[in-house]
């Protein structure tokens, strides 16, 4: 068995051998490093079956085949995911040609021919919610969402059809008159069932009275040209009454008073999935602005549950679609240059500083050195030239003639997304540790803690985007640089920050382009080193002496550009705006709401009749009567 497993070893491993040194396999994979797959496939597959049993040629085939699938499989469903199906779809053929038993492939196939078949649908269903015709739509999307539950488009629609279909857990009935055309009516104290009677018998309406509604109780209304609805909502609210309408033709009159109101006004519960504002702001906008009491929020699914009364729901909703918007964001595109200058010229030639004679004598055996400063009678009477020391500074004479020019820029361009009134920050750099020691006088402790201090290009913004589609920045600008290291006593290093920071607040339209530069740091040093008296010669001094001049100059431009991902939508003019009924009641909008602005006059003084009582309706003392279907209708 161990004879065998070597056996198997070394023959997988000249293979390998072989195939790295085969100039085929080296082409196919300088092919597959050109992205020429194909061609490097078509040359293994065809060299594959010519030579059916050299192994290295199948093995590299084969390991070539499942890298090139793979990839292909990969590139085909992200282009599937954003509806590019042509390009998937050849994609998977691919794979297909070189695997014909591909899973994968041949899944994506058939996953393609659905999609196009349920986007022809969607595009079917669309057109259909917007003709309104919302049963036929639900047919059309009912096989999406049988062969695909998780279809992102065809469960918008089919939510909006049920929000367009769904009948209201308590439906709001109004009134209908059999008479359309406006009238007048003048009574004047006369008992109120008797002025809901003559309405009753010229409309056609039922009147229902609660048993604590007076039946003594008198009321004057004098009208002109109004409708039979508005006078039924102005007798109500002059007798501190209410009504609860309980078919087109009925309603039930009940006094307005909270006990009665609880008895009477039907309540809802509505849920809110709040998508874009925060689910607390909006039920603190809901109870100031409704007096709502009862009100459940869950921030976690931003959820809002609230019971009322169906007008109040109806309110809650168009306060909600008012608020209830996508928040604004801005993609910033900023760029960052830091343009260096430095420039280095040395000329001259530099002579030796100093220049020392000294005499070495007291050499107590031949041969060996003598002692600076230290001189012999005997060798001073030699006066032997070995004596004398000449020391001069190296290098005795050098020449400078260096010059250089230098250009640095320095570019830092990104781009940042982020959303209305939130910060952004962005620091290219390092972080420089620094080490605080604290030392306790008393026991000898010593402790040590580490820090870090941003060095290099910090930049925040922080946008503010307008109605107008102008982009409102603050931006915070600040470029530093480690200029000196200083070390301590006790081994410690103190870094000096050299920095530049700026701080603005800019108002651009979207896609306009602001430059800000202007910070620079100019620095022109000059050097000079001279022989003294002779350095200082007009002409000749130049021989004897050295210049060096260093002239370094640096300026920060930053270059920002905001590009609008998504603007603040103004809400439209009806949810903006609409009626709110009175501060007692949201049962219904303005009193006169479809009636001109002269439709209820002042009480005239007492005088003739303006035409006969209606038929089988008592005239009361002091009152007149203007029957609907009279002289007073407008025609």
């Amino acid at each position: 068995m161990k004879t065998s497993l070597k056996t198997f070893y070394a023959a997988l491993a000249l293979a390998l051998v072989t195939a790295c040194a085969d100039p085929l396999i080296k082409d196919t994979r300088a092919l597959l490093n050109e992205g020429r797959t194909d061609e490097a496939l078509a040359s293994l597959e065809k060299a594959t079956r010519e030579d059916p049993q050299n192994h290295a040629y199948r093995s590299e085939y084969f390991r070539l085949r499942e890298f090139a699938t793979a990839q292909w499989l990969v590139q085909a469903e992200s282009l599937r995911t954003t509806a590019q199906f042509e390009a998937a779809n050849e994609l998977y053929r691919r794979v297909l040609k070189y695997d014909a038993a591909n899973a994968r492939a041949t899944q994506g196939l058939a996953q393609i021919e659905m999609d196009v078949r349920h986007r022809a649908l969607l595009g079917e269903a669309d057109k259909l919610v917007k003709a309104e015709k919302y049963r036929d739509a639900r047919d059309v999307l009912a096989p999406v969402l049988a062969e695909n539950p998780a279809q992102r488009e065809a469960r918008q629609l089919q939510r909006l059809i049920e929000e367009k279909t769904t009948k209201p857990a308590v439906a709001l009935l109004q009134l209908r008159s059999s008479v359309t055309k406006p009238i007048s009516l003048e009574l004047k104290d006369v008992p109120l069932r008797t002025v809901f009677d003559v309405i009753a018998r010229a409309a056609n309406l039922n009147f229902l009275f609660d048993k604590d509604v007076r039946a003594d109780q008198r009321t004057t209304i004098v009208v002109r040209d109004a409708q039979v609805e508005d006078v039924i909502k102005l007798i109500l609210a002059t007798n501190q009454l209410e009504q609860k309408v309980l078919n087109e033709t009925t309603a039930l009159i009940y006094p307005n008073t909270p006990q009665k109101l609880r008895e009477y006004q039907d309540l809802v519960v509505k849920s809110f999935y709040i998508a874009n504002a925060d689910v607390r702001q909006t039920a603190n906008l809901i109870r100031t602005i409704l007096k709502t009491r009862d009100i459940f929020i869950d921030e976690k699914l931003n959820l809002l549950v609230m019971k009322d009364t169906p007008n109040a729901i109806r309110l809650a909703e168009k306060l909600i679609a008012a608020q209830d918007i996508a928040e604004p964001e801005v993609m910033l595109e900023v760029e960052v240059l830091e343009i260096g200058y430095n420039r280095l010229m040395e000329l001259g030639i530099r002579f030796p500083g100093s220049a020392a004679v000294s005499l070495v004598g007291g050499a107590t055996a031949a041969g060996a050195s003598g002692t600076p400063g230290v001189l012999t009678l005997p060798e001073l009477r030699s006066r032997d030239q070995n004596l004398v020391r000449l020391t001069f500074t190296d290098p005795l004479f050098l020449f400078s003639l260096r010059q250089t020019d230098s250009r640095t820029n320095l570019l830092a361009n990104p781009r940042i997304r982020v959303k209305n009134k939130e910060k952004a920050k962005i620091h290219i750099g390092d972080r420089v540790p620094v080490i605080t020691t604290t030392a306790a006088v008393a026991g000898g402790f010593v402790s040590q803690s580490v820090s870090y201090l941003d060095v290099g290009l910090q930049l925040e913004v922080e946008p503010l985007i307008y109605l107008e589609d102008d982009v409102g920045i603050k931006v915070g600008l600040e470029v530093s640089n480690i200029t000196n290291t200083i070390p301590q006593p006790g081994g410690g290093l103190v870094y000096q920050i050299g920095t530049r920071k700026t701080s603005t607040v800019l108002r651009l339209q979207d896609g306009e382009t602001q430059i800000l530069a202007g910070l620079i740091n100019d620095q022109d040093q000059r050097n000079a080193a001279r022989v003294p008296g002779l350095g200082d010669f007009p002409v000749l001094g130049r021989l004897f002496s050295s210049t060096s001049d260093t002239i370094s100059k640096t300026e920060i431009v930053l270059l920002i550009t905001p590009r609008l991902m998504r603007t603040i939508v103004r809400p439209d003019a009806r949810t903006a705006e609409f009626a709110a009924g009175t501060e007692a009641s949201s049962s219904g909008g303005p009193l006169g709401a479809a009636s001109s602005p002269s439709s209820f006059a002042p009480i005239p003084p007492p005088g003739p009749s303006l035409s006969p009582a209606l038929p089988g309706a008592a005239t009361p003392p002091g009152g007149t009567i203007v029957p609907f279907g009279g002289v007073q209708q407008q025609q």
